[in-house]
């Protein structure tokens, strides 16, 4: 089975992290949260965003970067960053690759962009836009992976409940 990990370091806003819990519970996509954080992950704000989702969420906490990097030293990570040169699109996603998004304030630290340029992409947007929301980028991160590995494990059709469709 495939897997996705996406890694969200230092993030400030509840709700935002509980949506992006919510997408990786309902995509199978671990979640990786980098200290220090904008709110204590029992914040209600948090458990609303990600609803009753809870219990179906891999999810790790790191004290900083550095154990974070420590923990996981064979991953391949992919930095998305407003400053990166490369499409999201145009790079391939191996299995069990690391999305990793920086604070909504910030972005990561440019050191970190700097020292992996060649593994930065961005998500195109006009030159007026600073940036999107962060919960909308890691969707649109996630499910570009997920769509160039044919989105494993994942019910692809649905169905009406009411009529035999």
């Amino acid at each position: 089975m495939a897997s996705l990990n996406i890694v969200l370091v230092e993030p400030e806003i509840p709700q935002n992290t509980g949506n992006i819990a919510r997408t990786c519970a309902a995509t199978g996509a671990k979640l990786h949260l980098v200290e220090p954080m904008g709110f204590k992950v029992d914040d209600k704000k948090l458990k609303r965003a990600g609803l009753d989702y809870w219990y179906l969420l891999d999810i790790t906490y790191y004290k900083n970067l550095e154990d974070f990097f420590e923990r996981n030293k064979n991953g391949q990570f992919f930095y998305f960053s407003t400053k990166a040169s490369k499409n999201y699109s145009e790079v391939e996603y191996p299995d069990n690759a690391f999305l990793v998004f920086g604070k909504e304030t910030k972005g990561l630290p440019e050191k970190l962009l700097y020292d992996n340029y060649d593994r930065t992409v961005r998500i195109p947007m006009i030159d007026e836009a600073r940036s999107l929301n962060l919960s909308n980028s890691v969707a649109i991160g996630v499910y570009e992976a997920l769509r160039q590995w044919n989105f494993p494990y994942l019910r692809q059709k649905g169905r009406l409940r009411n009529y035999n469709v």
